[in-house]
């Protein structure tokens, strides 16, 4: 049954197989609830090993291996309710499940918080001789390891008790940001270019309307959409600075030299590596994107280009749809440079509902992937029929072959390499779509088309992502010079930044510097940046498999399947592209602009 227009679109009236098969998880909530009772009682399982750790390297070694049979449940059980919330967050029986189960996690992690503890207590060396009597203990090698890296700046065992307890404290910021924004935020109606009233949602504006061809009706829902975010500034704002000064205070009590050192610790990536991804693109790749804004009002022949305006298409008459089985079509043939293995598990995640593609209120916007061990990933995007979505579709995909790939080969403690990587295998697959659907197509025009979506990838990642981390940087440093984080001010920093990237090329007004309020990124650690080092690293890589074919793909593949077993340098050694250099940021950014040469040459 399809929403009637103006009418907001419940999660009921949605047909089932626009929905993800959550019963992979769990059958009901009702087994749902029997494993959440299951696991309070065989946490013991892992407890009582407290205080033995170092009787014996096996006495470890049974102790981690209790603790990944554990975690793995637990986590299940943490997805089923984190995606019961994402497809309807209006739903109290969902918000209500999601709260309890993280409040049950917290209880977790406070009650194995000994495990650390316990080991950051060993004597210089007593690691290495335990990995070495017990072979069975090298596969943790690099968590141990790195715990032994956190060494100086742990606190006493009861202390660290007390933090992991207070988790779901620390969440909240997060999670009363999430809640609000899908179940409280809402906006008036609009008149669309048709003089027709449109209904507006966070998901609806930034999946169609913000990238509507027609400048009335764009601009028109922007009015509306930041009139809706206006009314939630304040408390927001409050939100946000409660979670900056947490971290802040978290990386003094830990003795970092600041809260970016301290963030930046579990990426396994230095300050001058955040800086250089920042400082680079930042400057280098404003003047191509500035360029082209300025063919895009030539072009559209508008006025001015606003911020609203950025996401618009180049050429409105030109703006292809898709059915979702056509954009299925068109990603499989595009991936079979990657070979049976990968293409197995991209066709199992388009025809065995691994994707929730509906439009509904209360559903989280943007798109993600998750992917829960010992199960199979879950993808939430919303499907308008626009070829764009293709795009999302697969790189959406990217993160589900990926963890599939090291969910498969690796222990659950070995799965997650750091964030500073996770963006290359979904952006790599964006790559291969673009080359694939250029060579298929015999239309200048649609070339033109694809090289422009291959742009908006850089757009997201390249640009509001790295400017969310411009924006993340100069916060931080406002807070640890004492500087008063508020709506005004939050504000204020934003659309310097925004200024600062884009020049006199984009008007602004006060309504662009709450775009601070979108994006849940940052509370989730230096976040934002990392798309970019993602990207980067995938704009080196498909180069290689378009050169070298096979034997890139090979290499690539085993760094998908080496999951968390490796820092992120390495993994990206394997692969052949050293991110440590500045010149191939700067690669990446030379890409982007001979992107642009080619539009702009496709219009003289």
């Amino acid at each position: 049954m399809e929403a009637v227009k103006g009418q907001k679109r419940t999660r009921k009236s949605v047909p089932e197989s626009q929905t993800w098969d959550l019963s992979d998880l769990f059958s009901s909530e009702k087994t749902w609830k029997e494993e959440l009772n299951r696991l309070n009682s065989d946490i013991s399982e892992v407890t009582r090993f407290s205080g033995r750790l170092n009787h014996s390297a096996k006495t470890l070694l049974m102790c981690l291996q209790a603790r990944d049979a554990f975690i793995e449940r637990a986590y299940k059980a943490a997805t089923y309710a984190s995606l019961k919330l994402a497809e309807d967050g209006s739903d109290p029986v969902n918000q209500g499940n999601y709260a309890k189960v993280y409040d049950i996690l917290a209880g977790f992690d406070a009650s194995l918080s000994f495990i650390d503890s316990e080991v950051l207590q060993f004597p210089d060396g007593k690691i290495g001789e335990y990995l070495n009597e017990e072979p069975d203990l090298l596969v943790y090698k690099k968590n141990l390891m790195d715990l032994e890296d956190r060494k100086e700046h742990t606190l006493s065992p009861e202390t660290e008790k007390v933090l992991a307890s207070l988790s779901a404290l620390h969440a909240a910021p997060y999670a009363i940001y999430s809640q609000s924004k899908s179940s409280d935020m809402s906006f008036d109606t609009f008149l669309d270019g048709n003089n027709e009233e449109q209904s507006l949602t966070f998901a609806s504006y930034e999946d169609r309307f913000e990238l509507s061809a027609d400048p009335v009706t764009r601009r028109n829902a922007y009015e509306s959409f930041t009139n809706g975010l206006q009314k939630y500034k304040n408390t927001y704002a409050a939100g946000y600075a409660k979670e900056v000064t947490k971290q802040v205070t978290l990386s003094k009590i830990r003795g970092y030299n600041s809260v970016t050192e301290m963030l930046l610790h579990p990426q396994d990536v230095s300050v001058e590596m955040y800086e250089n991804q920042l400082n680079i693109i930042y400057k280098e790749l404003a003047p191509h994107m500035q360029r082209l804004m300025k063919l895009k009002k030539q072009q559209s022949g508008l006025d001015e280009i606003r911020f609203c305006d950025l996401k618009a298409p180049l050429e409105p008459s030109f703006n292809p749809e898709v059915t979702y089985d056509e954009a299925c079509k068109m990603i499989l043939e595009s991936l079979e440079v990657m070979g049976p293995e990968y293409m197995d598990i991209m066709k199992q995640g388009l025809n065995d509902r691994w994707v929730d593609k509906a439009e509904n209120d209360g559903k989280m916007t943007g798109a993600f992937c998750s992917s829960p061990y010992a199960s199979h990933p879950y993808i939430l995007l919303t499907w308008t029929d626009m070829m764009r979505g293709t795009f999302i579709l697969t790189h959406e995909l990217g993160h589900a072959g990926h963890f599939y790939l090291a969910n498969k080969y690796q222990q659950i403690s070995n799965v997650r390499p750091s964030t500073y990587f996770v963006e290359a295998p979904s952006t790599l697959n964006e790559l291969l779509l673009a080359d694939h659907l250029i060579k298929k197509s015999s239309e200048a025009q649609m070339k033109r088309w694809v090289i422009l979506q291959l742009l908006g990838t850089y757009y997201h990642n390249f640009v509001t992502h790295l400017l969310e981390g411009e924006f993340q940087r100069r916060v931080y440093t406002m807070a640890e010079n004492n500087e008063a984080l508020t709506a005004d001010s939050l504000s204020a920093v934003k659309l310097d930044v925004l200024k600062g990237f884009w020049g006199d090329t984009v008007s602004f007004d006060d309504r662009d510097a709450l775009t601070w309020m979108r994006q849940p990124h940052y509370y989730m650690g230096l976040y934002p940046y990392t798309y970019s080092a993602g990207l980067t690293a995938s704009t080196l890589v498909a180069k290689m498999i378009k050169d070298e074919g096979q034997p890139a793909v090979d290499r690539w593949l085993h760094v998908l399947k080496s999951g968390g077993t490796m820092k992120p340098l390495e993994l990206l050694s394997h692969a052949g592209a050293d991110l440590s250099n500045p010149a191939a940021i700067r690669e990446a950014v030379s890409y982007v602009g001979s992107l642009v040469d080619e539009v702009e040459k496709s219009y003289t």
